[in-house]
């Protein structure tokens, strides 16, 4: 359990929020949402203890413990992958030290035997004999080999530090755990895994997600900073945003007399909370949605970026035709081969791979900025693309304004391209920044923006979702579900995927899985299952 009381945090004169009064209960994961800058991260720190509140105090349970997910992926360079995630229960990992260092003496005093028992008896009751096979079998969960287990942490490439991070906060069982983006840099089926092992705690879990399949799977309520305020609700993300957009529409219709209000409102709890049944989660959050008050439900003050793609031609009936191709990785490995396809129109086809840099090889492939090891490529002559790459550093080395440097893509005067920039939430101050200084989220922006003049038929997005937040997320999610033309993309975002795909193509080191049909369905296929195995083994 965490309480908070009269929390106020400010930076200068901006004040995030203050009077926040709230307490986070056992049994309940409490999904955290607001707009860039509203202030989540810095909850989560606020409650962890690495930032002070202005005003107001945090406290948990009686003799409860608290574990977070850190960032620093530096921090534990010095140790063993296996100490690092047992350091994640650090009265255990103290214990043991303690032990140890006891043990090492050439002589044992009367008073280091009396302490050995003390530690001894602890040690037993924190089940510390299970301790490394359990460790062991964490780290299995998020992936990370038995190989790395004894391995320096320094030793470890970016991806895979994330994941002994991730099972450092989940190791021991906390009372109370923190998790701020958990899911970056996992692949789906480790999403999944996380999932479901969330699904089963009795802890009480925060959690900050860009990741809206993954908060709706686990979250009982969310936390919506906005207004300057902290206020949780019942239900999960989506309940939040059809309700929000709902009461926006009903804010917007004025003339909407109160009693048709109201009506509208309880209809639609009443439509999720059917939907809600099929939630591991179902009985506590019905619960909360059937006590959920009318009164509650009120606006976002959040804006979505207008993103519309629009197609200057038709295409035809011939699109895409992939045959034998092959890649390798800079150090020999097999990305995939024997990969044959043929896109049809009005596909919208997620390419899925065990290895992220598979898909980002056959999209530069088919682009023309990489050459195959073998095989042969063959777009449809009426057929035009826009790219999304997954690195877009080379883009961005240049002093240009966004102003100018948008120009370059598209035709258009400066006014144009200044409502087109507008409508990916740039305000009017920002359009004369220096591109080479962007933040992440502003350059997938800017690189949206450069799509939507190119007015293709095809787009190519290679994990489009990156350094987005949820709002963008969601308004590029809504506008590629009606998308006339095709696309052919990857992703992590569960459901971006399951909302986009209509074709599901696998690319391993020995030939395709290649489906019609969705996401969902695809995961859970057993034949499906044993494909993989087969294929990746």
């Amino acid at each position: 359990m965490i309480t908070l009381t009269n929390i106020a945090i400010q930076f200068g004169k901006r004040v995030l929020y203050k009077d926040v009064n709230i307490k986070f209960t056992n049994g309940n994961i409490y999904g955290v949402i607001g707009a860039n800058g509203a202030g989540k991260s810095t909850l989560l720190r606020a409650i962890s203890g690495e930032l002070e509140p202005n005003k107001g105090t945090v406290e948990l349970g009686p003799g409860e413990r608290l574990s977070v997910l850190e960032q620093d992926h530096f921090k534990y360079d010095d140790y063993s992958v296996l100490d690092t995630v047992l350091m994640g229960h650090q009265p255990l990992w103290q214990n043991m030290k303690e032990r140890e260092a006891i043990y090492s003496k050439p002589e044992m005093t009367e008073e280091d035997g009396n302490r050995a028992a003390e530690l001894e008896e602890k040690f037993a009751e924190m089940d510390g004999w299970n301790a490394e096979s359990d460790a062991a079998q964490m780290l299995q969960h998020v992936g990370v080999k038995d190989a790395l287990h004894s391995k320096q942490m320094a030793e470890l490439s970016n991806n895979e530090k994330v994941r002994v991070m991730l099972a450092k906060a989940l190791f021991g069982n906390p009372d109370n755990l923190l998790l701020d983006e958990p899911t970056n840099d996992l692949d789906l089926d480790t999403v999944q895994w996380l999932e479901e092992y969330l699904s089963q705690v009795e802890q009480t879990v925060l959690v900050v997600s860009h990741d809206r399949h993954f908060l709706d799977a686990v979250s009982t309520q969310t936390v919506d900073i906005d207004f300057g305020k902290v206020s949780v609700f019942a239900g999960n993300y989506s309940f939040w945003y059809e309700s929000s957009q709902l009461a926006l529409r009903q804010a917007q219709n004025q003339r909407q007399k109160a009693e048709e209000k109201r009506k509208e409102l309880e209809e639609f709890i009443r439509r999720f909370s059917a939907n809600v049944a099929k939630s591991k989660q179902t009985t506590s959050r019905k619960k909360m949605l059937e006590k959920l008050n009318i009164e509650e439900i009120t606006p976002s003050t959040r804006k979505y970026p207008g993103i519309i793609f629009q197609m200057d031609r038709e295409p035809g009936n011939q699109i895409l035709e992939v045959e034998g191709l092959k890649a390798l990785d800079t150090d020999g490995t097999v990305l995939f081969d024997n990969v044959n396809f043929t896109i049809e129109k009005g596909q919208k086809t997620v390419f899925l791979s065990h290895n992220p840099k598979a898909m980002t090889a056959l999209f530069e492939i088919i682009n023309g900025n990489r050459k195959a090891d073998a095989g042969t490529f063959k777009w449809g002559v009426t057929i035009t693309t826009a790219y999304l790459p997954l690195d877009n550093t080379e883009f961005f080395k240049s002093d240009k304004n966004l102003v100018d440097w948008l120009m370059q893509y598209g035709p258009g005067n400066e006014v144009a391209m200044k409502g087109f920039l507008g409508r990916m939430l740039f305000k009017q101050e920002e359009v004369e920044k220096k591109v080479n200084v962007l933040s992440g989220g502003e350059k997938m922006r800017c690189m949206i923006a450069r799509m939507q003049l190119q007015n293709a038929n095809c787009l190519i997005l290679d994990t489009p979702t990156n350094h987005l937040d949820l709002e963008s997320i969601q308004a590029f999610n809504n506008n590629l579900i009606g998308f006339k033309g095709n696309i052919l993309f990857a992703s992590h975002d569960h459901e971006f995927i399951h909302t986009v795909a209509d074709r599901i193509i696998e690319l391993t080191p020995k030939g395709t899985i290649d489906k019609l049909m969705t996401y969902d369905d695809y995961i859970y296929d057993e034949a499906i299952k044993a494909q993989k195995a087969q294929l990746y083994s």
